[in-house]
């Protein structure tokens, strides 16, 4: 249990440090905005209690929020993704249920597995996140436009992730 307490912890900081000292400084152009940090809530264990989940999520959407100065947005987009994540990994569920002990991973899931449910939440949480920051229907259509492209490469640094941080044996 501290084991894993202190591995959730690392995570959380590097993850907060490559979004805001790499990812933030990166000029990606006007659409593209990746969002890594997504990638705690993401995988953090099934057994996680759903208050400590939002509490969480709220953590880190409030840390980005700090370094980006957008009083709340990032906050309020990881809140609804760990909302709607145990009904994401419902939606999902092996028919036996998930093992225990087991994490939302590529490593214990699969790739088609992960890439539907990651999916799901960087969308829901881009699609929040960009929203309430143009809050205005008058750029629906070119927000929409940025909320899949950033999408995509936000899956794609998840992705990349998964197999920078496992070796090869365990991914297999």
């Amino acid at each position: 249990m501290l084991n894993e307490i202190i591995r959730n912890f690392i995570r959380y900081a590097i993850l907060v440090g490559i979004q805001v000292l790499i990812i933030k400084n990166i000029e990606l152009g006007r659409f593209i905005n990746p969002f890594i940090y997504v990638l705690f809530i993401i995988i953090l264990p099934f057994e996680t209690p759903k208050w400590l989940l939002l509490l969480c999520a709220f953590t880190i959407g409030i840390s980005i929020d700090m370094f980006y100065d957008t009083a709340g947005m990032h906050a309020a987009a990881c809140v609804f993704i760990a909302y709607i994540r145990p009904g994401v990994l419902k939606l999902f569920s092996p028919r036996d249920g998930y093992e225990f002990g087991t994490q939302p991973t590529i490593r214990y899931l699969g790739v088609p597995w992960f890439l539907s449910y990651s999916t799901i939440l960087i969308l829901f949480h881009h699609l929040i996140l960009f929203y309430i920051e143009v809050f205005r229907f008058s750029e629906f259509l070119s927000t929409f436009f940025r909320v899949i492209i950033s999408t995509v490469f936000t899956l794609i640094l998840v992705v990349i992730s998964q197999y920078l941080f496992h070796s090869k044996k365990e991914l297999e």
